[in-house]
């Protein structure tokens, strides 16, 4: 397999063309969901509105959240 540095010195061989298609495919790769960190933030989210429902936890009025600086 590659290193890094191989591919980068490869791509760099491409024309402007070709590496913006490059670059714009990996930077697609990197916005595209993560089904298991999806999972993972709604159980949190569930964990947090039980614990809030129950009066384990206090909740923050938006006010007051947005007047941070």
């Amino acid at each position: 397999m590659s290193s890094t540095k191989e591919l980068l010195d490869e791509a760099m061989k491409l024309k402007p063309e070709e590496r913006f298609i490059l670059v714009e495919g990996l930077i697609k790769s990197l916005d595209e969901p993560d089904k298991k960190l999806d999972e993972i933030w709604a159980e949190e989210s569930e964990n947090r509105l039980k614990a809030y429902r129950e009066g384990k936890l206090e909740g923050i009025p938006m006010q007051e959240i947005f007047n941070e600086e």
